[in-house]
This record gives structure tokens, sequence and C-alpha cells, in this order.
């Protein structure tokens, strides 16, 4: 059988994005072609604080914020942790997610995992989106 994640209701990712202010991009270089940077932006311009996280690009600006090397460093409360790294990466995402006190993990469109998912709900994190895109869900919200 294939493993297929459960997101939360509608209302539930509504609320997720009303009530955010700051979004840590985990993958996000500044190549502006790629969805990371496509998605960041629009979430910028739409007024959330954006938080590039790239251990390659630690201490570099990205769309204008400091890039952290991983999600431990950022020095302020995440509301939402967007992730752009293949599928077999997202349960080390989410290790390091579990090491702060950000309040949603969001895996990007096209991108699921089971033991990210395992990791997380045995730590008591209720707070998991997989497989959705992040602009998308913020302008249907914004309507």
């Amino acid at each position: 059988m294939t493993y297929h994640f459960q997101n939360p209701s509608q209302g539930t990712i509504e609320a997720y994005i009303r009530s955010a202010k700051t979004i840590a991009i985990v993958g996000l270089s500044n190549r502006q072609e790629t969805a990371a940077y496509m998605v960041a932006k629009v979430m910028q311009d739409a007024g959330y604080q954006i938080i590039p996280v790239n251990p390659k690009l630690a201490g570099q600006e990205i769309l204008g914020e400091k890039a952290y090397a991983n999600l431990q460093e950022v020095p302020v409360h995440i509301d939402i942790v967007d992730v752009f790294r293949r599928s077999e990466f997202l349960a080390d995402v989410a290790k390091d997610f579990l090491e702060t006190d950000a309040t949603v993990f969001w895996a990007q469109l096209g991108l699921e995992s089971q033991e990210a998912e395992e990791v997380l709900r045995a730590a008591g994190r209720q707070d998991i989106v997989m497989n959705r895109c992040l602009k998308v869900d913020y302008l249907n919200v914004k309507g």
C-alpha cells in the first residue's frame, strides 16, 4: 500500500495562513527561477517575514533577508516552516523543526514523507501540511 498523508481540513490550513507572520523557507536560494524563490517573493510581498534557510548561503541575503544555515539558528519565532527539499530529506528537516518553537511544518507541493510525519507526531506535533503549495493556498485564502 502506498503511503498517502492526510492534510488538515481546509479551515485549519486557512487558519495557519491567517495567523502566520513569519515563514522560514527551507531550501530557498537566490535563483529567481526556482519555485522556492517565487513562493517566498509572493509571501514577502503579501507582508509575511521571510526567513531563508540554506546552509550553503548562510549569512548572505536573499530577498533582503539574512539566510541561516538551519532552523535552530533562526533568532525569532517561526510560524510556518515551508520546506523545499526532496522528500527523502523531510525527516531530517522535521528533526530540526522539533528543536525550535516553530508552529507549522509545511512540505511544498509534490513532497511528503511518512518518516517525517512519524517523527513529528511522536513528538506530539499535529500541525503538519504536506504536498500543498503555500502560495496557492495563500492566494485562495486571500480570495
